[in-house]
């Protein structure tokens, strides 16, 4: 079996940065001008994590390219970390938003457009009752403030390293004792996460079963699979029982779909038969445009009737002044009714086995000990046998190797997320796109293995 040359590795990233550098005189200079002002350098923290020295500066996005400000062009297989998922500047939305904005964008009343946004979201989803958020992370705050009101209960379980986007009380990991803890980069948590939350391994039946068993739980917040510290797909009959355990201790059940969406028009729910009281979602809806989601059962819709219609609503924790704006709901509409619909997955499903069976057979070609997990039109390679759990998956992470085989990549025209080695596959995308990330990634492997 191969291995990875750790010296080797070190001289070629050397190498490569210097690649980097050369390339992107341009965007080095204006990452040199946003240290002025910008905090970190950058509009949002997190964009200092991909690979090279600086940023890479964007002038513009179509499809599945991205060009930079040097006029480098990029396969994108990030598309945003999912919210570009329908591909960079469909011309359908670019249209709806400019029409939109010329009439008005946000004014307090609804507009005709969030009737039909609402209406396909309950034909795709199954859930009858819908309201919108800006964020998934709005959407996940208000429903587990909804699932707290609605139960009495305080606490809520999640997932080891699950996401949730930036609810407190989500960025929760477990410590050496099994207590919940803050997640190592959790900047300034506002309680000790055991006050609020439970945390379980994902597939761990009897664990989830132990945290509901005081029936003090008032919802388990979940991703279909995990994705967002990789891809950790569910056991076969692990959401049965999470379903049965969750209605067995009065628990509420909120499925978070933003990411897993991949798995098709409906999510995973759709696809494998969840049955969720609560969904969240958010990043693809608008095709790039900020815009989320929250849909629950008409149970719940009717218990909370009394509470949505009273005095003191705007200040209840639910909302925002922005959300539901006429923009937002505008795009929602025009990505809905062209993107993310069968025909679109038709073309992406298949790109993305394509892409998992490109790296599968580069891995086997150098009889290497990495895997590849698929879920949908998203897919990912490990540098280890799959993971079952979030504890597995991040103690797997090769940060060294990681970043070699992300910066080997850019350096030739390819983007993956920035996260992890994930790609995301659209109806953008072309046969061509994947065999390029293929020829890349054998050529990088083949530099690394002895």
């Amino acid at each position: 079996m191969s291995t990875v040359d750790r010296s080797r590795l070190h001289d070629l990233m050397a190498v490569e940065r210097e690649r980097f550098v050369a390339s992107h005189r341009r965007s080095g200079q204006l990452a040199a001008e946003a240290g002025r002002h910008l905090l970190g350098g950058v509009p949002m923290a997190w964009m200092t994590r991909w690979p090279g020295s600086h940023p890479v500066f964007f002038a513009e996005a179509h499809g599945a390219r991205i060009t930079d400000v040097d006029g480098n062009e990029y396969v994108d297989l990030a598309l945003g970390d999912t919210g570009a998922m329908t591909g960079h500047g469909l011309p359908v939305v670019a249209e709806a938003v400019a029409r939109q904005a010329a009439r008005g964008i946000t004014t307090m009343l609804p507009s005709e457009d969030a009737i039909w946004v609402a209406d396909e979201l309950a034909r795709r989803f199954g859930l009858p009752r819908w309201q919108l958020a800006m964020t998934a992370t709005d959407a996940n705050r208000f429903a587990l403030r909804l699932a707290r009101a609605l139960t009495g209960r305080r606490t809520v379980v999640v997932h080891d390293w699950c996401y949730h986007g930036t609810v407190d009380e989500t960025l929760v990991t477990v410590d050496a004792h099994g207590r919940t803890v803050a997640r190592p980069t959790n900047l300034g948590p506002q309680v000790d996460p055991s006050l609020t939350t439970r945390v379980v391994q994902f597939n761990d039946v009897d664990g989830l079963a132990e945290a509901l068993a005081p029936g003090d739980v008032a919802c388990v917040l979940a991703e279909p699979a995990l994705t967002n510290i990789g891809i950790v797909l569910p056991d076969p009959g692990y959401h049965d029982a999470l379903r049965r355990l969750t209605r067995d201790t009065g628990t509420l059940l909120v499925i978070d779909e933003t990411h897993t969406i991949c798995a098709g028009p409906g999510g995973a729910t759709a696809a494998w038969g969840l049955e969720p009281d609560l969904l969240t979602i958010g990043k693809p809806l608008g095709g790039g445009v900020p815009a989320a989601a929250y849909g629950l059962t008409q149970v719940l819709a009717d218990r909370l009737a009394d509470v949505l219609h009273a005095d003191g609503i705007d200040v209840s924790g639910i909302g925002g002044t922005l959300t539901g704006n006429a923009l937002s709901v505008a795009a929602m509409r025009a990505t809905l009714a062209s993107a993310l619909r069968e025909e679109d997955f038709a073309v992406a499903v298949p790109l993305a086995e394509r892409w998992a069976g490109g790296v599968a057979g580069v891995i086997a070609q150098h009889d290497l000990s990495w895997t590849v997990q698929r879920l949908g039109c998203r897919a990912e390679y490990w540098f280890c046998p799959p993971p079952r759990n979030g504890a597995a998956a991040a103690a797997a992470v090769d940060g060294e190797l990681d970043a070699f085989l992300h910066l080997h990549a850019l350096n030739r025209g390819v983007l993956l997320t920035p996260f992890h080695n994930m790609a995301l596959l659209s109806s953008s995308h072309t046969e061509a796109d994947v065999d390029r990330h293929t020829e890349v990634f054998s050529e990088g492997v083949a530099a690394l293995v002895v």
